[in-house]
């Protein structure tokens, strides 16, 4: 469990604000050690805060990005293809889909409780679309089709143990197994059986009751 960066007191994983001291964390980078903040402020606006948003620069061992993010509520914003390259550059491939470790992370990361909430892009001002982020992540982004996209804190963390769990394998897997898939996940019975025996049944009466008539 992540700790207060103030008075070091634990952080529930779905949430940013310690509960003790009051202090707002910084949910993604607290996990990489490797990053610096450049001196001058970038000209993009923090679409929550309305303040100028700082780059900063992440070394994950395997590529150098330079990523926005707000000083204030720490959410961070990626230029188009940005995303993908960094969880690529930042997290070791996964061969196979744990359904478990990722119904976990989706249950102790997920923030059900935040407004849904449109905002605008930091470069052009537009209104962003509300994406699950790879359809099967559970984490809904904030992306401009033109620009990038928008992450709030502690969603990076979010996706980054996603893909580690083998969470962009899921298309794949539910392709190669789909009927196992949707029966092991459906929320109702098979019926089918007993439809079938219940007309079989249906039939054998109807037939005993004729027969006892003629005889």
């Amino acid at each position: 469990m992540a700790l207060c960066s103030s008075c070091s007191a634990p952080l529930p994983a779905n949430t940013c604000l310690c509960s003790y001291c009051g202090t707002r964390n910084d949910m993604d980078f607290a996990a990489v050690n490797r990053f610096t903040i450049a001196r001058e402020p970038s000209r993009r606006l923090c679409p929550d805060c309305a303040i100028q948003l700082e780059t900063v620069k992440v070394d994950t061992g395997a590529g150098l990005f330079a990523i926005e993010r707000c000083r204030q509520c720490y959410g961070l914003f990626f230029d188009l293809g940005e995303v993908p390259a960094f969880l690529e550059a930042s997290v070791s491939p996964a061969f196979a889909v744990n359904l478990r470790k990722i119904a976990t992370i989706n249950e102790e990361r997920g923030n059900f409780n935040r407004p849904v909430r449109y905002i605008k892009c930091p470069e052009c001002g537009t209104m962003m679309n509300r994406v699950n982020y790879g359809t099967k992540s559970g984490v809904v982004v904030d992306q401009c089709k033109e620009h990038g996209i928008w992450l709030d804190n502690g969603e990076l963390i979010h996706l980054m143990e996603w893909k580690k769990a083998g969470g962009e394998l899921l298309p794949k897997h539910e392709a190669r197994e789909p009927k196992e898939y949707q029966r092991s996940n459906s929320p109702f019975p098979m019926t089918t059986p007993y439809l079938e025996t219940s007309i079989t049944a249906d039939v054998v009466s109807v037939a005993c009751s004729i027969l006892r008539d003629i005889f």
